[in-house]
């Protein structure tokens, strides 16, 4: 197989499925951006603009995928500000199912060889202490940066849907989905929520055609004005009964008014009546960064799993 082969959407529905056999047996273990809808998103919103610079490499037991690595190699990033971000080191996102462990191996040397010369991160979940045994033993490191007070390490947060606060907005305010806004209000949505942003109306029909994307599960608060004042995409996967919410943003002037917090619950709870019986979200864990997670946790999640960012200088190749 081509160790430089590009990600398509055939692969990452593969790699889906694989996501949704490790949450069935060991949803701990679900690397950061490796679950159903973080590959969604960030495959939808993305490939179009970014997927030159991605490289995939998967591993079969007979037809079964049972571990795959996504590389993003350096790259220039444009934003809706007309700014331009040069990524000058490689980024890692895998998966490994628990009973092919021996992959994990593998994964890091063809990380190591297709990453080469650049400097190489990698997040790991905290809780698969066999896979940062073996980063450590190829020369993976703590990545100090990440775990400061203001680092980018991500905590993924669970609750259970069995009883949900019914949701209130201010007057005026109204929930929509998606598809009774329009694309070209879910994009405004996004965009306004985390300027400067990367979103276009390309990136948005990427995820509308990535499955299991479902508009009656994009979920936007309107404004009395008619404004997009937040939004948040679930993502159901049907097979563990569970749900996710990728991303969730409220625009800048609607801020501190409750709205996050409505549009969660009612999320939640047109996520029981799609069938899901558990939710995740993931937030910054870092102490420097209180926001999103006092957001969520005001409205029942919990910590479960977080990553454990690691790093390895351009300079060793193995």
């Amino acid at each position: 197989m081509d160790d430089f082969e590009r990600l398509t959407a055939a692969d990452v529905e593969l790699m889906q499925h694989l996501a949704q056999r490790v949450t069935a047996v060991r949803p701990d273990l679900v690397n950061s951006d490796a679950s159903l809808g973080e590959l969604a998103w960030i495959w939808g919103k993305g490939h179009a603009r970014e997927g030159g610079s991605w490289v995939r490499r998967l591993w079969f037991s007979g037809d079964v995928l049972v571990a795959w690595g996504w590389v993003a190699l350096p790259h220039r990033v444009a934003r809706g500000d007309g700014t331009v971000k040069d990524v000058t080191g490689a980024a890692l996102t895998y998966q490994v199912h628990p009973d092919h462990g021996e992959l994990v191996d593998e994964v890091i040397d063809w990380y190591d060889a297709v990453a080469a010369g650049v400097e190489r991160t990698v997040v790991p979940s905290a809780a698969d202490e066999y896979a940062l045994g073996r980063w450590t033993a190829h020369g993976y490191g703590t990545d100090p940066a990440a775990l400061g007070d203001t680092g980018s390490w991500t905590q993924l947060n669970r609750r259970d849907l069995d009883d949900v606060a019914r949701p209130v907005l201010p007057d005026g305010f109204r929930f929509r989905t998606a598809d009774e806004a329009g694309p070209r209000a879910a994009v405004r949505a996004h965009v306004d929520a985390w300027a400067p942003s990367t979103y276009t109306a390309e990136g948005y029909e990427g995820v509308r055609l990535t499955p299991p994307y479902r508009g009656d599960l994009h979920v936007l608060v309107e404004a009395p004005d008619g404004t997009m004042a937040a939004s948040a995409i679930m993502w159901l996967d049907a097979a563990n009964r569970t749900a996710q919410f990728e991303p969730v943003g409220t625009h800048p002037d609607h801020r501190r008014r409750g709205l996050g917090t409505a549009m969660l619950l009612h999320g939640m709870r047109l996520a029981r009546e799609a069938g899901a019986d558990h939710m995740t979200v993931a937030c910054l864990g870092a102490p420097g960064h209180p926001g999103a997670r006092g957001l969520y946790y005001g409205v029942g999640f919990r910590e479960f799993t977080r990553d454990a960012p690691l790093i390895k200088s351009g300079a060793g190749t193995g």
